[in-house]
């Protein structure tokens, strides 16, 4: 691809205050779709939803962890290679350290229709600490949209807890409609980074991506 142009220090100065309007005007946009989101309304959930976590059994309820809102993050399996997607990896190595989600009184899991022991051995190969449960074998991941005609999609489900009480309040993925996946790129924090450099993401789509232990082969 063409490299940018070659200026003077004020001429880079001046271009770089321009962006800096159109940087702004796009976080008032974000903002106000955040507060849009903020408004939605809910559903409450009144299935009993039955996990498999490395604890055993875990209803809906339990993946709170105690906490008012709950981040499921619907992880597609490969069942022919018994692992997990290559794009939903990627948006797992995104996952900051949950302290500060739990700090604002937030929990984050991922749910994949697959045995625990292949989602257990999978884990220790990529090296994360993120709760994961099985949701083999129940109707959550067609329920909120993660299993279409037999197939697993990607996705999010954001859920809040009243007491007891669970509600589902928003949802993000293929399922929603073209372009709906679009919602879950801020939280991909390697594109917001490549985003920032001349060359970009080098390459439109995400064909390029691997496990993170497949780069170097």
């Amino acid at each position: 691809m063409d490299l940018p142009e070659v200026v003077s220090r004020d001429e880079w100065r001046t271009a770089r205050d321009a962006l800096l309007a159109r940087e702004q005007e796009a976080a008032r946009v974000r903002e106000a779709v955040s507060a849009e989101r903020r408004r939605l309304p809910m559903v409450r959930v009144d299935a009993e939803y039955v996990f498999e976590g490395p604890d055993g059994k875990a209803r809906l309820l339990d993946l709170f962890d105690g906490r008012r809102q709950l981040i499921v993050y619907h992880f597609m399996w490969l069942s022919r290679t018994s692992e997990g997607c290559p794009h939903c990896s990627f948006a797992a190595d995104n996952v900051g350290h949950l302290a500060h989600l739990h700090a604002r009184d937030t929990s984050f899991a991922l749910v994949s229709r697959a045995p625990l022991a292949e989602i257990e051995a999978f884990r220790e190969r990529m090296g994360w600490t993120l709760p994961w449960f099985s949701s083999a074998g129940g109707a959550f991941n067609d329920d909120f949209g993660a299993t279409v005609d037999g197939g697993d999609l990607p996705g999010v489900s954001v859920f809040l807890r009243d007491g007891d009480e669970v509600f589902h309040t928003y949802g993000a993925g293929p399922v929603y409609g073209p372009g709906a996946d679009v919602a879950m790129e801020p939280v991909l924090g390697t594109f917001t980074y490549l985003d920032l450099t001349p060359l970009g993401r080098q390459m439109p789509g995400m064909s390029w991506l691997r496990h993170h232990d497949r780069y170097a082969t």
